[in-house]
């Protein structure tokens, strides 16, 4: 049902945890399924030096969350800004019809911390 992408970051998430002080954070809740993503982020030199998330959810979120953290470490605001949904859902190997809400909530939640810097 899920990728070996997908069963790997959920079973070996990168990045969990909480950044200590962070220059940004956001947090996500979505209604209809009750996943909460929440980012938190560390810029320096116009880069993302460090980011990490906390989630509750169902394995594609996750695995959305942990993959996003992972491909944002070390891009500028300017390339977070340009990442879309779709690259994150081929880096996974794809993700079953159902689970597409966790990459929008990855992407939703992405979209606030950038807003909030």
């Amino acid at each position: 049902m899920y990728s070996p992408q997908v069963l790997d970051h959920f079973q070996n998430p990168r990045n969990p945890g909480e950044v200590a002080n962070p220059d940004a954070s956001a947090q996500i809740e979505n209604p209809a399924c009750g996943d909460v993503l929440k980012l938190t982020l560390r810029v320096a030199a116009g880069r993302i030096e460090e980011i990490r998330f906390l989630a509750q959810g169902c394995v594609p979120a996750m695995a959305c969350a942990s993959l996003l953290t992972e491909l944002l470490q070390g891009k500028t605001i300017v390339e977070a800004r340009q990442l879309r949904r779709e690259q994150l859902v081929r880096a996974l190997g794809g993700l079953p019809q159902a689970s597409t809400h966790a990459s929008h909530l990855a992407m939703d939640t992405l979209a606030a911390l950038i807003q909030n810097l």
